[in-house]
């Protein structure tokens, strides 16, 4: 699994799409195109009427954009369609016309945060600390910032990245990032099905006109996170940055 993996099932009415990386679950280029694709797939297939969202193992959720993949862009115009990648995933999730529920093991880190944020619904274990780490590599949390705003507010989003150090589960619950927090994963699972198997046998007309109220007003959203997209691949060439990812890797 050198470059990660993106698996899709559908039982019950409810279609699962999971992705994995060796290297915490983190998500290269390829990677998060695969994962767009694979949730407006299921989005369009009529068998299935609610979407779980998860990723492999049993720790970390997932570490953000590939670091290797990140350091090693070319130009900016590379970096921009790097960059790109979350906002392909975000808006998938958002346009689906099914709820979309995300099951987070684990911890989050960087554009894991605007994943879940695109959620309409996410149930997490209390291990599941997140942190917003861009600053720390010399950008800003552009792209992911957007729906993580629309979804916590500007205050809470303010907070992730300023201060872009771990915060805790239930930091996370009380600000609306995760929906519902459990023990373990023995619970989660048994969470997330439970909610799954309720929906999937829910009024599917009813579900996707309440996905259109949820995310009304993000009509703009491609083109607004394009221009994230291209604010971060400039900024990845600046000496700051390239200083601050040297220092990063040397840790």
């Amino acid at each position: 699994m050198p470059e990660g993996t993106v698996r899709t099932s559908t039982s019950d009415g409810v279609g699962t799409v999971e992705f994995a990386h060796p290297k915490g679950n983190s998500l290269p280029a390829k990677l998060l195109n695969e994962l767009a694709a694979a949730i407006t797939a299921v989005g369009a297939d009529s068998s299935a009427r609610v979407i779980v969202l998860r990723s492999a193992g049993s720790s970390t959720f997932c570490a953000g954009a590939s670091f290797d993949e990140f350091t090693a862009l070319g130009d900016a115009e590379a970096g921009k369609e790097f960059f790109s990648g979350f906002s392909r995933v975000i808006l998938a999730m958002i346009r689906a016309p099914k709820f979309v529920l995300t099951r987070v093991q684990g911890r989050a880190a960087g554009g894991a945060i605007g994943v879940i944020a695109a959620s309409d619904y996410s149930v997490a274990v209390r291990a599941a600390q997140v942190k917003l780490s861009e600053l720390q590599v010399g950008i800003g949390p552009f792209v992911v910032g957007v729906v993580i705003e629309r979804k916590l507010g500007l205050a809470p989003f303010m907070n992730l990245g300023v201060h872009a150090d771990w915060h805790d589960a239930e930091w996370c619950e009380r600000h609306g990032l995760y929906s519902a927090l459990v023990d373990d994963a023995a619970a989660l699972d048994a969470v997330i099905a439970a909610h799954a198997s309720r929906l999937a046998a829910a009024n599917p007309e009813a579900m996707r006109e309440m996905k259109r109220i949820f995310w009304r007003g993000t009509e703009d959203w491609a083109e607004r996170m394009g221009e994230r997209a291209a604010m971060s691949g400039r900024m990845v060439f600046s000496d700051f940055t390239r200083e601050a990812l040297a220092r990063f890797r040397a840790k």
